[in-house]
């Protein structure tokens, strides 16, 4: 088979795009929503599952993306354009392609305002704003930013800046150089909050909590009626996990596929995915190591839901020896992962603009970031001014709706057609070329490719959508 060139450079090695990878992978999911939909859903059982739903959903259908975009060697879009015809398929495939490029756009229009309050949380914690705050005191901390548009502007301003000045430098000089020191950096930091968590916390707690397995938390929804404990059977932690799983990875959305176009010939496939994925998870898992032994020292609810990060952590903080230097060192690492997804998320479109527009990369950031930007508007407004009934479509706001659009449609639809296109419609012998596997674990691979994967991600879908 023909090898294609990237336009666009490739990685200097394969320790880089894995690091890459793996800054698209690791974001706020890792660090804001795994510990507290772990803390809703019964921590151990529920970590399990999530680990086993990587494993049969997450690893195969990232190997599907990561080939098609080194075999194409292009953006998403062009990239399944020029397969499909490769393959002698309708072109009609392409769509792939653009619905991944505009899902990353949307993304980051609403990404970059949450960025933003990690970025902030990083200087509020570093002037003590927190020391000795009360719940009610670190909530109207919270509460006085996102009602305030100009505040939410000028840092989703500032954050938009950030990941377009690193795209905008290129492959070799702006996306490697950012991830050659961001995720190293991201792990120390982890490691340090760990380490914190262990010398001021109640580590066992927490580590009891996060690995200790109790099925019936996953499978059975309790409650309270009358003074008895009613339990019914229910699969929605395993749906939520098995999304989680999907989401976590940054499948679906074109990111995996243009990082996969800069991808050295010679690297494993299989063996970088494995290793990408394990990297992503175990960042999972230490921000839970990190952040439950802080939270029960200070006897606060798991589950508490979103707040757990900026509403509900602050008071530990706040309170706990040391807590405004480490305090800040947290808030610093959730705006590292923050930053090594967020230019992920734009690159297929940029690359795009630069193939088929011949446009610089710096023209090519700075018109798709001033768009992101403006669409951020949106989100900006939709904690405040923009908040009501009358501002709203299918009873959502515009966060709600790029958010449940993106999330619970688009990224779903998309990793199951790559899936679907790769396990059914391109050749086996693209994929062999391509993974250079053993025939026992390439077997493994299409099966899990083929009808797997494609059907747990049917059924995220159509819960998210309803029909189960």
């Amino acid at each position: 088979m023909t090898e294609r060139v990237s336009i666009h450079g490739q990685w200097s090695s394969r320790l880089i795009f894995v690091l890459a990878a793996t800054g698209s992978a690791v974001g706020l999911g890792n660090i804001w929503k795994f510990p507290y939909i772990t803390g809703e859903n019964g921590g151990g059982a529920f970590v399990l599952v999530y680990l086993l739903c990587i494993a049969i959903v997450g690893i195969p259908v990232m190997m599907a993306e990561i080939l098609l975009g080194r075999r194409g060697r292009q953006s998403p879009i062009n990239t399944m354009h020029d397969l499909a015809d490769e393959q002698g398929q309708s072109l009609f495939w392409s769509w792939i392609g653009w619905g991944g490029v505009i899902a990353g756009f949307l993304i980051l229009s609403y990404y970059s305002v949450i960025a933003g309050w990690a970025l902030s949380y990083v200087f509020k914690s570093g002037i003590g704003m927190f020391n000795g705050a009360s719940a009610e005191q670190v909530t109207g901390i919270f509460d006085a930013m996102i009602t305030s548009p100009e505040r939410l502007l000028a840092w989703h301003t500032i954050f938009m800046v950030m990941t377009m000045w690193v795209v905008a430098r290129g492959v070799r000089g702006g996306l490697e150089k950012a991830v050659t020191f961001l995720m190293p950096a991201l792990f120390v930091l982890l490691l340090v909050m760990v380490g914190y968590a262990m010398s001021e916390g109640r580590f066992a707690e927490g580590v009891e909590f996060l690995f200790r397995p109790d099925f019936g938390k996953v499978f059975y929804e309790c409650q309270v009626v009358e003074g008895a404990e009613v339990c019914r059977f229910s699969g929605e932690p395993l749906l939520t996990a098995m999304g989680h799983a999907f989401f976590t990875l940054s499948l679906g959305m074109g990111a995996i596929m243009v990082y996969g176009s800069y991808m050295p010939k010679g690297s494993s496939i299989a063996g970088t995915t494995f290793i990408i994925a394990l990297a992503d998870t175990a960042v999972a898992l230490l921000a839970g190591m990190a952040i439950f032994p802080v939270v029960f020292e200070n006897g606060l609810e798991p589950g508490s839901g979103p707040g757990l990060i900026f509403q509900t952590l602050p008071i530990a903080f706040g309170a706990m020896p040391g807590g405004q230097l480490f305090g800040t060192l947290f808030f610093v690492l959730l705006m590292f992962a923050a930053w090594s997804s967020s230019i992920s998320l734009v690159e297929p479109a940029v690359a795009w603009l630069v193939e088929n527009r011949g446009w610089s990369r710096v023209k090519s950031a700075a018109y798709t970031g001033l768009a992101c930007w403006t669409l951020g508007l949106g989100t900006v407004f939709s904690f405040n001014i923009w908040s009501g009934e009358e501002y709203q479509f299918f009873g959502k706001t515009v966060f709600d709706l790029l958010d449940y659009l993106t999330a619970n449609i688009m990224l779903p639809l998309g990793g199951l057609a790559m899936a679907v296109f790769v396990g059914w419609f391109a050749s086996r012998d693209m994929s062999k070329f391509e993974l250079q596997l053993g025939e026992g674990a390439f077997s493994l691979w299409w099966v899990l490719t083929r009808f797997v994967a494609p059907l747990a991600v049917m059924i995220i879908f159509l819960h998210a959508i309803g029909v189960v």
